[in-house]
């Protein structure tokens, strides 16, 4: 591998270990998408003759009753250990090569929300218990795992009388927690780490604060660490997010407009674009309360004021760091109307030999930097 990044790749059935160097020269290229919200994905491309014994080792819980063959991939820069996935390996494919004695194995995966999309538990009854216990409990069957919840409570807590009504779970444990997620306008995400093997199961608000990551900085001659980066403005994104309530004892229907800007969602542009019309914050949201359709609301029309996208490419070597997404990056040498803190929905890392490269999608909801300078 590079100067100060070293590659480690564990494979095993639920409790994988490192795999041998013979392994590790075979391996052509790793490539990890790691997104903001939704599920994240690995590939891993091997060279290997016919009688490798590598299509077995990832096959290997092929005849279990709950095939799993999980991989964990961990980028060491400069001493510090970075997960970059722990997931289960869903598809294998043998392409043959050009002559009779090569071929190549394609590995591709899933992070651990996979190993919850397997059976449905449709009808699983949870009497007298909110959603947020009832997405501990769910999240507790997958701890051999080494999930460990992280639960945030919803302000809007609703607990059904067992003498009226016993809530009862729908589709999969991943759908159903998804399910209760989006009633009260919350995310649900694995994120690796930070040990290998840990794992945070994410519920709750979807947060864009915290402490920025090193700063990209493009045009800055020797300070420059990224290899391309583009911004892009629509104006016409924004809009005023709107709730229609209808009241059944007044017969009227209330309007009720919503900030797109929330402390969980700050502003980090001071230009946001103009709204220009009205538009409801999400389909559905009458057969809601009317503070729960607020929050659902909320969590929507966030979305929208991200009018400002940028996109580019990195050299980690070069960036002396790893760019990770679901926080603050500062970018410098753009110009004033995107220069500033961005947040990071995706990055998919890059991994040949010789080669540690990301791909990275950025948002922020406004022009002009909302800061006098970012921390480099």
């Amino acid at each position: 591998m590079l100067k100060g990044v070293r590659l480690t790749l564990m494979v095993g059935p639920l409790v994988p270990i490192p795999v041998s160097q013979s392994v590790l020269d075979a391996l052509v290229s790793v490539e990890v998408t790691s997104q903001d919200t939704g599920p994240s994905g690995f590939s891993l491309a091997f060279t290997l003759d016919n009688r490798s014994i590598l299509p077995t080792l990832f096959m290997i819980a092929g005849g279990s009753q709950i095939p799993i063959v999980r991989v964990i991939i961990v980028a060491t820069v400069n001493g510090t250990p970075h997960v970059l996935s722990d997931g289960m390996v869903t598809r294998t494919e043998v392409v043959p090569g050009s002559d009779a004695g090569h071929s190549t194995l394609q590995v591709t995966g899933q992070d651990l929300s996979a190993a919850m999309d397997l059976q449905d538990f449709s009808g699983l009854p949870f009497p007298a218990m909110p959603a947020e216990g009832r997405v501990a409990l769910l999240i507790a069957k997958y701890m051999f795992l080494g999930l460990i919840p992280l639960v945030i409570p919803s302000v809007l807590i609703d607990v059904n009388i067992p003498t009226s009504r016993i809530a009862g779970q729908r589709g999969t444990d991943l759908a159903y927690i998804k399910q209760l997620a989006a009633a009260v306008g919350y995310v649900f995400y694995i994120d690796p780490g930070p040990k290998p093997g840990m794992n945070i199961a994410y519920w709750g608000p979807q947060i864009k604060i915290g402490v920025p990551q090193p700063a990209l900085n493009i045009n800055m001659d020797a300070h420059t660490n990224v290899e391309s980066l583009s911004f892009s403005f629509d104006g016409d994104k924004n809009g005023i997010p709107t709730v229609y309530y209808y009241n059944e004892i007044t017969k009227v229907t209330i309007v009720v407009p919503l900030p797109p800007i929330t402390p969980l969602n700050p502003p980090l542009g001071l230009l946001p674009p103009i709204p220009k019309q009205l538009k409801p914050a999400g389909r559905g949201l009458s057969r809601y309360s009317l503070p729960q359709a607020i929050m659902i609301g909320l969590a929507q029309s966030s979305q929208w004021a991200e009018a400002v996208t940028g996109r580019g490419e990195l050299n980690v070597v070069r960036y002396g760091n790893v760019l990770k997404p679901r926080g603050l990056v500062g970018v410098r040498g753009v110009g004033t109307a995107f220069d500033g803190l961005h947040y990071v929905k995706s990055v998919t890392h890059k991994i040949k030999r010789g080669e540690y490269k990301q791909s990275f999608q950025l948002s922020r909801n406004g022009l002009i930097s909302t800061l006098p300078r970012v921390p480099a």
